[in-house]
Formats: C-alpha cells, sequence, structure tokens
C-alpha cells in the first residue's frame, strides 16, 4: 500500500502529507499516519482535522474507515471530538521534539589480568570447531523429529549408549545405558544428588578441594568432614560415622596424585562394610602424561560408587554436559529429582557430543590437547629450572595445573606480586577446607592450560618475577 494525500489549506491550516504504508490495511495505516503526524508536531495541539467524509474521499478510501480511525485516535487521547466543533488534535499531545544528545563518555573498563594462569579451565582457543560442527550438522540431519519436542531427564539415548562405550574403553567404568543420567555438570549432579534429597549428609571430603562445591553442598544443608591428604591421597582410613565420601581419585585436586591403589581398595571395603557410597569426581581423567592412565574407582564396585564426569576440562565448560554413573538403587530417584523433562542439558548438543564420541573426533580432540598440555607443562618446569631452581612444581604427572611449592610463609606475598605482574592465579590456601587442621603448606595453583598458545610464553616470564628468591 502506497497512497497518500495531501490536504488543502483550507481544510487544517497548512499542508499535510499523509503516507498510507504498512501492514494492517488501509484504517491502520491511516491511524498510524495520524499520530506520527501529531508526535512529530506537524499537527500542532487544537489543530483541526478534515470531516472524514471530505479526508475519505480525498484519500480514496471508506468513510468507515476514516470514522474508525479518528474514534481510535480519540479513545488512545490523541484527538478529541465535540459536537459542532469537529475533529481537533488534543492540547495535551505533546509533539515529540527532538533531544540534543550529548556525547556520553564510555564507562571505564575496569583491568583485568594480563595473563590468566588459574586452574580448571581448557584452553578456549583450542575449541574444535570445526569437528564439532561437523557433528552437530549430522546430528541435526539424523534427529528423529521427537528430539523437538519435550527431553527425557535421562539424557539422549545416543549420549548414554555412547557414553557407555567410551568409559569403559577411556576409564574402566562399568555400566549401562540405563545406569546413566545425563546433567550439565558436577556442580549440578552435586545439586540432584543432595539438594533433590537423594542423599543426604554429612559428606567425608578431601581436605583440600574446591570451594565453590563445599558453597553447593552447604547450600543444600550439608555438613562436610574434611579428610587428611599426604603423599598417598586421602586418609580414607580416617572415615568416621559419614556414610558417603567425595573423592578425587584419579587425580587429587589440587593437591595432585592418584589415590592409592591399597586406599582405592580401602575405601570400597569401608562402603561395602557400611552400605556407604563413594562420589568419585574424575575431572580431568584423560589428562596422563607420566603414567599409564589411572581407571575408575566405579570399576571396582559399581554398586557403591557414584561415578560423575563431564566435558568441561577436555573439551569445554561452555559446552554444559555432564553425567553420572549410578547403582541402580539410585536411578529412579535421580530422575525424580531431575523432573519430568530434561531441563538442564540441550537435547542438540546431547546429540552432537554422541557423534563427536562415536565418530572417534572427541578421542583425537583428546589426543592433540594431551600433547599440547604435556608440551606447557614441560615448558613450565624447563622455566623454573632456569629461574627458579628453589620451587618444585608437584602433582605434574597429570591434570591442568602444577602446585609450586614455595618457602614458608612466602605464599600470600608471592600472591600480591602475581597480582602486580598482572597474574591471575590462587593460593594454595584458598582450596583448604575451613575445618581442617592439615596444613599442606605454602603453593601457588598455577593452571598451564588455560592461556592461548601466543599467550603462555608471557605468563611464564611474568611467573617467573612473582616467585620468591631463595
Amino acid at each position: 500500500m502506497g497512497d497518500s494525500w495531501v490536504n488543502s489549506a483550507e481544510r487544517i491550516g497548512s499542508d499535510l502529507h499523509l503516507e498510507l504504508t504498512g501492514p494492517g490495511g488501509r484504517r491502520a495505516a491511516l491511524t498510524r499516519a495520524l499520530r506520527e503526524a501529531v508526535r512529530s508536531g506537524r499537527l500542532a495541539p487544537g489543530a483541526r482535522l478534515p470531516p472524514y467524509r471530505s479526508l475519505a474521499a480525498d484519500l480514496g478510501v471508506a468513510r468507515n474507515t476514516v470514522a474508525d480511525a479518528y474514534a481510535e485516535l480519540v479513545a488512545e487521547g490523541w484527538l478529541t471530538a465535540r459536537q459542532g466543533s469537529g475533529t481537533r488534535v488534543a492540547e495535551r499531545a505533546e509533539p515529540l521534539r527532538p533531544v540534543p544528545r550529548v556525547p556520553r563518555a564510555a564507562p571505564p573498563r575496569a583491568r583485568g589480568p594480563r595473563h590468566d594462569l588459574t586452574q580448571g579451565t581448557p584452553d578456549a582457543s583450542s575449541f574444535p570447531r570445526t569437528a564439532w560442527l561437523a557433528s552437530y550438522r549430522r546430528a541435526l540431519q539424523q534427529a528423529p523429529n521427537e528430539v523437538f519436542g519435550p527431553g527425557d531427564p535421562a539424557g539422549r539415548i545416543e549420549l548414554r549408549e555412547a557414553l557407555t562405550e567410551y568409559l569403559a574403553r577411556a576409564r574402566g567404568v562399568r555400566t549401562e545405558p540405563g545406569r546413566i543420567v545425563i546433567c550439565s555438570g558436577f556442580a549440578h549432579a552435586l545439586r540432584l544428588l543432595f539438594g533433590g534429597g537423594v542423599l543426604r549428609g554429612p559428606l567425608a571430603v578431601e581436605a583440600y578441594g574446591l570451594g565453590f562445591h563445599r558453597e553447593v553442598l552447604a547450600a543444600a544443608g550439608v555438613r562436610t568432614v574434611p579428610l587428611p591428604l599426604d603423599a598417598d591421597g586421602a586418609r580414607v582410613d580416617r572415615l568416621g560415622r559419614e556414610r558417603a565420601v567425595l573423592l578425587t581419585p584419579a587425580h587429587q585436586f589440587p593437591t595432585g596424585g592418584p589415590l592409592h591403589p591399597e586406599r582405592r581398595a580401602a575405601v570400597i571395603d569401608w562402603a561395602r562394610a557400611r552400605g556407604g557410597l563413594v562420589l568419585e569426581d574424575d575431572y580431568d581423567g584423560e589428562f596422563r602424561y607420566d603414567r599409564k592412565p589411572v581407571g575408575s574407582v566405579q570399576g571396582l564396585d559399581p554398586e557403591h560408587v557414584i561415578h560423575i564426569g563431564s566435558v568441561s576440562k577436555s573439551l569445554s565448560p561452555a559446552v554444559r554436559l555432564g553425567w553420572m554413573v549410578l547403582p541402580e538403587r539410585y536411578v529412579d530417584a535421580v530422575l525424580a529429582a531431575k523432573g519430568d523433562r530434561e531441563a538442564w542439558a540441550s537435547v542438540l548438543d546431547q546429540l552432537s557430543l554422541a557423534d563427536f564420541v562415536v565418530s572417534g573426533a572427541y578421542d583425537r580432540h583428546v589426543r592433540r590437547m594431551r600433547q599440547r598440555y604435556r608440551s606447557r607443562r614441560d615448558r613450565l618446569v624447563a622455566a623454573l629450572a632456569e629461574h627458579a631452581p628453589h620451587i618444585r612444581a608437584t602433582g605434574v604427572a597429570a591434570g591442568l595445573h602444577a602446585v609450586l611449592r614455595l618457602p614458608p610463609g612466602t605464599e600470600a606475598s608471592a600472591v600480591k606480586a602475581a597480582v602486580w605482574q598482572g597474574i591471575a592465579l590462587d593460593g594454595l590456601a584458598a582450596f583448604r577446607h575451613p575445618d581442617t587442621d592439615m596444613a599442606a603448606g605454602d603453593g601457588l595453583v598455577v593452571g598451564y592450560a588455560t592461556p592461548s598458545e601466543h599467550a603462555y610464553g608471557p605468563a611464564l616470564q611474568a611467573l617467573c618475577r612473582a616467585l620468591p628468591p631463595p
């Protein structure tokens, strides 16, 4: 529709051009055109509009079209209509006046750290975009129509089948698809298990661990009881009256090192004797450099271990996918806690990950990243040997971080020096359970996976400048 109309000066005192364009028919177009004329000031307050019969004749539209447009604008308060006075622009209809634009200064940008050596994050620049896109396209093309309906709270069967095969092959997990429940990550698993009422506290945990997980548990009303650590991992012989224990047996976080085989057997014996449960956090189980891969504790007794994993370290935390491998007796309770529909993990991402695993792309990506992170670990150790030979790196046989052991009493000053050098990292004390009497000594937790390749060298140089002297 592109009709236009210019009235005569005798009708309202000045020429007025109306463009009748846009969707909704001629009445809607006329209503918009008149409203805009009032809003812009082309029709001043008090101006008289032509009788609707005259305007209808000029526009070539039905009289009812103009009458209805006038009535709508009267109802909205743009126009007034009085017997004997005709239709006029309302006195209170203020035209839109241009507001002078005052240039606004851009808000100051907070200066973040130049070098990110925080733990727990993979190199974001290494995400396998091409391979992931190929898997996503295949998954989307092959997806049955039901995929686009409400999701199964257990997760897509394609992903659970792929994980059954992969976890058995790569991590020694013994399970079947019916015992796997997909979640959005480890923290989500804790919320389902404890916040959902599947498990209750108190819960034994390692004396050093991720504070965020303790916060999640505390929010669910769970009291955590710290277990001391030594060179062989958690002191599971110190387990008391707790009915469940949370461990990182493949690579203790953050101090490093696997749980000793004798302690693995001992914690399974404890769980069997007490009817207890082991929660196994397999947070970076794929990344082993100087030793053979350490299998899962779950493989020793699938009925007394909940194995929890995700792709946040191996692939990206942006892919919000994880899994729980459950003893049979907990499956229904976890599904009830999750609800009737999948509300957390994208079904399309689940199908993409299933294809990514089955096609072999996931294995290829993990092997490539294992080589890259091993190289970075070696560069960190070499830099220390050259610039700070008195500093020892521990926990470097696996994972995405190292602990730099510092002289006693120097951790706080080293963290401050790192800040001055523009480095983001954590001191070892930040991971200490508030109720433990164990002290692991002074140290820095250095994540060598986080920076991109071009940024890693400068980050190491800055790190060496921040370390305390001998």
